[in-house]
């Protein structure tokens, strides 16, 4: 299993950084926000050096930039269900984190949080449906993810990697909604892109080592010696 500081599409002038001291001087902060923007665009993600970006902001409070924040958080979003969105969450400023006017020291920043936070619950609860429906009915949502290329697409791939570990079969219905696709986009999505066969109205899901139904055998190893123990133990504790 891969490390938690590897990713593969890591710049070397990146990697440098990261495993020196420059970590930590703030003249690499418009180096990280400049990485950011390349994850975005490029569907690429750095966790590890999105992380070291919110620890120099949370040294160095004046640089910290809201539109590099609100992009790492989106970003975290399409590599769910990890801990990515929480571990960066907790590395934000408290005022950030609960909406509260006249305390808030950036109130537009405090207000992306809260709604990419709400979106993270809907994923970790597998609200899909209900993750569609709030990502559309505002457009303020469609300003946070703008920025994050091919955002809708990442998500479907994520929804649909987090299915196919739950179940070997699902109606189309109601994979349509978890996707927020339909018609020969969905089918296209579903066959070429999962690998998965559309059947009627039932989409079968290849088994893989997630989704096996296999049975358990509990064995108890248990010496006659032990029951004696018990037993004698009753008796004391009845007199």
């Amino acid at each position: 299993m891969p490390s938690f500081d590897y990713c593969p599409d890591r710049p070397e002038h990146i990697d440098t950084i990261l495993n020196g001291l420059d970590r930590y001087n703030p003249q690499t902060t418009q180096v990280f926000q400049e990485y950011v923007q390349q994850q975005c665009e490029n569907q690429t993600y750095d966790c590890y050096a999105n992380l070291a970006l919110l620890k120099l902001y949370q040294f160095n409070p004046h640089l910290s930039s809201p539109h590099a924040i609100t992009l790492i958080l989106t970003k975290t979003l399409t590599v769910f269900p990890s801990p990515d969105f929480s571990l960066c969450l907790h590395l934000l400023p408290p005022s950030t984190l609960l909406l509260s006017p006249g305390r808030a020291s950036n109130p537009t920043l405090a207000d992306a949080v809260q709604k990419l936070n709400a979106l993270n619950h809907l994923l970790s609860a597998a609200d899909y449906k209900g993750f569609w429906s709030t990502l559309r009915s505002d457009d303020s949502y469609s300003d946070l993810i703008a920025g994050v290329s091919g955002f809708d697409e990442l998500m479907r791939v994520r929804i649909a990697a987090t299915v196919s570990q739950a179940v070997r079969e699902v109606e189309r219905g109601i994979l349509e909604e978890w996707l927020n696709v339909r018609g020969a986009q969905f089918e296209r999505f579903v066959g070429e892109v999962c690998g998965w066969k559309v059947d009627g109205r039932t989409i079968k899901v290849p088994m893989n080592k997630e989704n096996e139904a296999r049975g358990s055998v509990v064995r108890e190893d248990v010496k006659f010696g032990q029951f004696g123990r018990v037993v004698r133990r009753g008796f004391e504790c009845g007199a």
